[in-house]
């Protein structure tokens, strides 16, 4: 039977595709095992950063590290810009993706993240790009051709550079010994009995080590209190320890920039007075999916009463070595 036009086209950019994939092992070198050491050394997270068609697949990296023991998020670079830089720690290690290695958006928030200390691995396919020459690390993902008819749309790129993801998620699981148990936890959805063990309440924190204030307090009793805690945000409750708010790095740098004068203003007058919440029964898989749609690492743990009863990071889930610090079997 004759293949027709449409049949030998979609054979076409398959091959395409596949080719730029395989043309990727033989630049496999020094570059990605120097990333996989940054990465499994960090006590930090993964922050990948893209934008278009780049950040949808940095999205998807995204959702592979965390699943897989390496704590991820993705950071829109525009949204950096306007304050969410708050979230990068000098621990973290910023995963930046852009073929060109010229996005305006994405260099922007170069020199920021050098400035903070992180380290920067690219994902680019131009190795004398300006995101090339601000990395620590540059992992070249580079395609001989799109896949488009007119070489435009990102095709082949973007394939080759999930792949790249793949691989150095799947380095990851080894080198962090991360067994088929360890994955069942992270993917309860087969076990009813497992997800309904694993809840908030095992790992949350709770106590003295939950930064917070009252409300009506001095901002700048707020910032010294999270100063203290070093964790980038504190928490502002009432009299009956009801939540109030969130007051976060990134809260504080959208005021400076805005010229905020702290000194005559109350914690009421600059938190966040919705934050993102979590119940303290809530399944383990539930926040960290609800984490990943939020694009947030941090949750208050409140009651049905909305009394805040402490807090969960993505760390005290996945654990700094990659596991649950609980037994669900």
């Amino acid at each position: 039977m004759k293949e027709s036009q449409s049949i030998k086209r979609a054979k076409e950019v398959l091959r395409i595709e596949a080719e730029s994939i395989l043309d990727l092992v033989d630049k496999v070198g020094p570059s990605f095992d120097k990333a996989v050491r940054i990465i499994y050394r960090s006590k930090g997270r993964v922050i990948v950063t893209g934008i278009g068609k780049s950040g949808l697949i940095g999205k998807k990296i995204v959702a592979t590290l965390t699943s897989t023991g390496t704590p991820a998020l993705f950071l829109h670079p525009v949204e950096g810009m306007h304050g969410d830089l708050g979230i990068v720690t000098k621990d973290d290690v910023m995963l930046a993706i852009s073929n060109s290695g010229e996005t305006d958006e994405l260099n922007m928030i170069i020199g920021s993240i050098r400035k903070i200390g992180a380290h920067l691995i690219s994902f680019t396919g131009n190795l004398s790009s300006t995101l090339a020459r601000a990395s620590h690390v540059v992992i070249d993902v580079g395609v001989e051709r799109e896949a488009c008819p007119f070489g435009l749309a990102p095709t082949s790129s973007t394939t080759a550079c999930l792949a790249m993801g793949d691989a150095l998620a799947a380095v990851l699981i080894e080198k962090r010994k991360f067994n088929e148990k360890d994955f069942h936890r992270f993917h309860p959805a087969g076990n009813l009995g497992q997800r309904l063990r694993a809840k908030v309440s095992d790992v949350m924190i709770t106590g003295a080590q939950i930064p917070k204030v009252r409300s009506g307090a001095s901002a700048m009793t707020a910032i010294e209190e999270m100063d203290r805690g070093n964790l980038g945000f504190v928490i502002i409750t009432g009299k009956d320890n009801s939540l109030q708010g969130i007051l976060t790095d990134g809260d504080l740098r959208r005021l400076v920039r805005r010229g905020t004068d702290f000194r005559n203003k109350t914690v009421d007058d600059v938190m966040t007075s919705s934050p993102k919440t979590i119940g303290e029964n809530a399944s383990l898989a539930r926040t960290i999916e609800y984490m990943q749609k939020e694009e947030i690492t941090t949750l208050a743990v409140v009651n049905e009463k909305n009394r805040l009863k402490g807090y969960i990071h993505l760390h005290d889930i996945l654990g700094r070595g990659g596991t649950l610090k609980i037994s669900v079997a």
